[in-house]
């Protein structure tokens, strides 16, 4: 409160004494200042509200939260809350369903019933350390990865080839034996490799405005694409083949590929899948397993009946985690292909259907990094991550469901398998790495940064004097 000097102005005029009523206080001289004070203050106009605010006035109580729900949507830094929580959660609960699924064929094999779980979790932390990693690095440093990453998967997946290194694993070469249970599947590198480098190349073209030439948006990425194809087709896994078609697909429409280029190369991937299954009796009773209710003659879809059974006696809400029947021999690799058979049986349609909407997410915010980014590396390897991701889930639920053939592609994240865990968290960590480079995520992140620091601290209670406590 400012004090109102004593001496009357020039202009003022003089004011007569005041005079109280009897039996009434004089009010003090500047009670009158603080009411008129108070008063101008209560009689000043209300902001207006500027147009597109979060909550009009008079805004009803759902359209409030509609409001609300968007606003905290558009924020920058949802898409790295759902790519790092929706991971973590897949992962976590792949990791339970790992031990339910997989205890009864441990024992059946005389193994200890968490054999696989043990194998599994190790995955799992060596696969934090990678994601961390992939979370921490510069995007520099990740295009400087892309080259030895593809060189060195090209000569592991050429290894598998060789007599007496390679193993073969359900009719597929495609392993290598590391000594003791641990085995790799070079293969899965595979496709975060062709992320990397197909990302680099078109960045690289894309800053010297090469793609709107046909040639240059085919020439390299294509045969490369072809070689690995057909490394991975000696070994016989067309699972693997189908996931890296649909992340060079990805590419080239993140590229802007035109329709014509874009059905051309289609076309002739899909000439060769024909081929490929008409020419193998496994792969063409797969394909006639869709949507079947009977085992069939020589219980030909004995695996895919069984996850359907599986997936219908689960229900609402489960028979309850580690009640599975079907994984008492009956379904084949229920911790692995058809884990998500064993998922519906013990948690229900809850659980598969929260399984669903945890990739829902991570998909979205994939979309999301891709979309918002200036950086054509970026939006190359986001999209390229995304595809990958997607596509294999789908592929992965799509043959439990019946609606697609059995590939023998897992669930990312989900199901067991080391060799496809470590290179899916590293992927994620890219993704991670993309979402806090943007712009507004740093700016975000920057404003969450304690204010007041511990060295700070101890210098203010140095300067206090000895007597002070």
């Amino acid at each position: 409160m400012v004090k109102r000097s004593r001496t009357p102005s020039a202009n003022s005029a003089p004011r007569a004494p005041d005079r109280a009523a009897p039996g009434r206080r004089r009010a003090h001289p500047w009670e009158g200042n603080v009411a008129r004070s108070s008063v101008r203050v209560a009689r000043r106009p209300v902001p207006v509200r500027p147009e597109g605010a979060c909550h009009p006035p008079g805004e009803s109580g759902p359209r409030r939260l509609f409001h609300r729900v968007r606003r905290a949507w558009d924020r920058p830094l949802t898409a790295y809350y759902l790519i790092f929580g929706s991971s973590l959660l897949i992962t976590v609960l792949g990791l339970v369903m790992v031990y339910s699924a997989s205890m009864i064929q441990a024992l059946q094999l005389d193994l200890p019933a968490s054999y696989f779980f043990r194998k599994q979790f190790v995955a799992a932390v060596l696969g934090a350390i990678l994601l961390l990693l992939a979370m921490r690095m510069p995007v520099k440093l990740h295009r400087a990865l892309a080259y030895p990453m593809l060189a060195v998967t090209v000569f592991l997946m050429v290894l598998v080839q060789i007599p007496g290194i390679g193993r073969s694993v359900n009719g597929n070469q495609n392993w290598i034996y590391l000594g003791g249970p641990f085995q790799l599947q070079p293969s899965e590198f595979g496709k975060l490799a062709l992320v990397l480098w197909g990302a680099d190349l078109l960045a690289r073209k894309h800053d010297k405005r090469l793609l709107t030439q046909w040639k240059h948006m085919l020439v390299p990425l294509v045969p490369v694409a072809f070689m690995l194809l057909g490394l991975i087709m000696l070994g016989g896994d067309m699972g693997t083949a189908i996931i890296l078609t649909a992340i060079l697909f990805g590419l080239l429409w993140l590229a802007g590929a035109p329709t014509r280029l874009f059905a051309g190369v289609l076309g002739v991937a899909a000439l060769l899948g024909v081929i490929l299954i008409k020419t193998s009796p496994n792969r063409m009773a797969r394909l006639a397993c869709i949507g079947a209710t009977d085992p069939g003659p020589g219980d030909q879809c004995w695996q895919a009946v069984h996850g359907i059974y599986a997936l219908a006696s689960g229900g609402f809400f489960g028979s309850g985690l580690g009640a599975s029947v079907e994984k008492w021999g009956q379904l084949p690799e229920p911790h692995t292909d058809f884990i998500f058979a064993i998922t519906g049986e013990e948690l229900g349609l809850a659980g598969t259907l929260s399984v669903l909407a945890l990739f829902a997410a991570l998909g979205y915010a994939g979309i999301r990094v891709a979309g918002r980014t200036e950086d054509p590396f970026v939006r190359y390897a986001a999209g390229g991550v995304t595809t990958w991701i997607t596509a294999q889930a789908v592929i992965n639920v799509g043959a439990v469901l019946g609606l697609l053939p059995i590939a023998g592609v897992p669930l990312p994240l989900f199901s067991y398998g080391g060799s496809a865990l470590l290179p899916t968290m590293f992927a994620i960590g890219l993704l991670i790495a993309f979402a806090r480079s943007d712009p507004a995520a740093k700016a975000a992140l920057a404003m969450r940064q304690p204010r007041v620091r511990w060295n700070t601290m101890r210098r203010r209670v140095k300067a206090r004097s000895s007597g002070e406590r």
